[in-house]
Formats: C-alpha cells, structure tokens, sequence
C-alpha cells in the first residue's frame, strides 16, 4: 500500500484557507497546490487574492501563475497537471487547497473528463444557426443519457456536450464517469456562519482597494481589452464598471461585496453537498490546533 496521502482544504471564499494551508505546510514541510480556477493566470493578483510574493517564498506553491490571460485553463488540463505533480512528487503529504469545487473534485473523486479542446468555430456555427431549445432537443436526439442531466436553459453544458459528439463521434455520457485515486485523502472544510462571512468579505474587497486593485484592473483592461473573458469575473467586472464611469466606486464596492456573498453561498451549497468533508468552524479560537490534531490522526 502506498505511503502516499493527500490533505484538501477547502471552503467558500473568504474563510481563510490560504493563511491556514500555509500554516500546515510550514509544519508538514510540504507544499501547496492550489485549486483555484483564477490563481492559475498571470498578473491577476490583487482581486483574485492570489498568495504575496513573501507567502510564495515560504512554501513552494504550485498551479499559480500557470497560464496568460488570453488562454483557457480547462479542468481536464487542471487534472493533468495535477495528478502529474502527484505522480512526480517528492513529498509524501501536498496540501491541494482552493474553493474551485471542480477542481476539487477532479482530483479526489478522478473525474473521466472528455480530453476535446474547445472549437470555437463549432460553437459559433451551432449558436448561430439554431436556439437554445433546438440545440437541446439535438442533444436528446444524440445523447439522451447527458441530456438527461442538463437543465435545457443551460446554453454553457448543452454546448459542451454537443461539441464533444460532433469532434469525438462518442456521446459525452459514455466518456464520463469517475476513477478515484487508491491513496487516502483527508478533506477539510472552513464554514461560517453567514454574518461573519459577510464581513469578512467586506473587509477583504476594501483591503483589495487599499492595495491597489483599481490600478490593476486599470492595467489588464487597457492591456488586454475589456472584453477579456476574466475581466468579467468577480471583483474585475464591478471595477471595471467604476473606471467606464458607470456606477460609483462606493456602488462597485458594494457589488462586489454582493456578488462575493452570493458566490460563498453556491460555494457552501457545493461542498456541503460531499460528506467526506470534514467541517471546522472558522470563529472557533483554536482552530489551527484542531486541524494540526486532525491531520496528526490522518498522517500518522
């Protein structure tokens, strides 16, 4: 049996997964993997609360900093390259720790996920020769089984499914599936109440402003356009409205304070979704002492 284990930290934005994953690999001498779908592209820092240059020094992290802005980070590339860190690894017990919950999961659950690339052009022809309902009852008609699976008002999956038959002539259902790794995995999750995620989130979008994040979407916007698909995620696109001149920076603040918290509910509705999760409060005062006794469990 292999001595091999991996430990996931995860939880909703804003729990403080970073500080406490940095925490444990100092104490497990180990490294860092993040999960996180944004930390992967350069030069998005400060809004994506991407690890400082000092954090960086203290723990090798790994899966920041991977990819330019104009490129696109699929899961299947996310799950190669992670599973290729684990294959290749030097130490025994790396921390995987984000809030990506497809991330995640294509790592301790081993997603079989279809290696086709996007086709832009295939996109394009199928968006703009048939609607929405069309597109689905195609996909009834090839796939009945993913079909079966996708809301019909979801334009983004429907898309995806038809795309893999089309380029792979097999139907996305019969390429899925799950393949878990044979190493025993500890899953830790930060949780809050509600109230205190809120204004832990506030306090992090005005520090995110007194660290220069207008300067920075100022920045990526002039030098990549403002139609970059990641200038239109969270915290970018509600800055990005202040600097057009169409909402205050007060209002941009209290939207990305909104749109934050709505994001940290679909996170916990998510991960609550998985009861290998184990949960520790967040406000508890020894906190990092009940994980470190946990993991101590887990490893030895």
């Amino acid at each position: 049996m292999s001595k091999f284990k991996l430990i996931v930290i995860c939880g909703a934005t804003a729990t403080g997964k970073s500080g406490l994953a940095l925490e444990l690999a100092v104490r497990l001498n180990t490294i860092i993997i993040s999960a996180d779908s944004r930390l992967v592209y350069r030069e998005f820092n400060i809004g994506t609360a991407k690890p400082t240059p000092s954090e960086l020094a203290i723990v090798p992290h790994y899966m920041i900093d991977i990819c330019n802005p104009e490129d696109t980070m699929t899961v299947a590339d996310y799950q190669d390259q992670v599973y290729s860190l684990i294959q290749n690894r030097t130490h025994t017990t790396p921390l995987l720790v984000g809030g990506t919950g497809l991330y995640i999961k294509s790592i301790v659950q081993g997603m079989k996920i279809p290696r086709v690339a996007p086709d832009n052009n295939l996109r394009t022809q199928l968006v703009e020769t048939f609607t929405q309902s069309q597109l689905y009852a195609i996909l009834q008609q090839v796939d009945s089984i993913a079909a079966s699976r996708i809301h019909p008002n979801d334009p983004v999956r429907t898309l995806r499914a038809l795309e893999v038959y089309y380029i792979t002539g097999i139907p996305i259902s019969e390429q899925q599936g799950e393949n878990p790794p044979s190493y025993p995995i500890l899953q830790i999750g930060l949780d809050s109440d509600p109230t205190h995620l809120q204004q832990r989130i506030a306090q992090r979008t005005e520090k995110m402003i007194e660290d220069g994040f207008i300067a920075e979407v100022q920045y990526l916007s002039h030098k990549y356009g403002a139609d970059l698909p990641l200038l239109n995620t969270l915290g970018y696109q509600e800055i990005r409205q202040y600097l057009a001149g169409e909402i205050s920076l007060e209002k941009a603040k209290e939207l990305t304070v909104l749109h934050t918290r709505q994001f940290a509910k679909r996170q916990r509705t998510w991960f609550h979704a998985y009861p290998q999760i184990e949960w520790f409060d967040i406000q508890s005062p020894n906190l990092l002492n009940q994980i470190w006794h946990r993991v101590q469990e887990f490893l030895f």
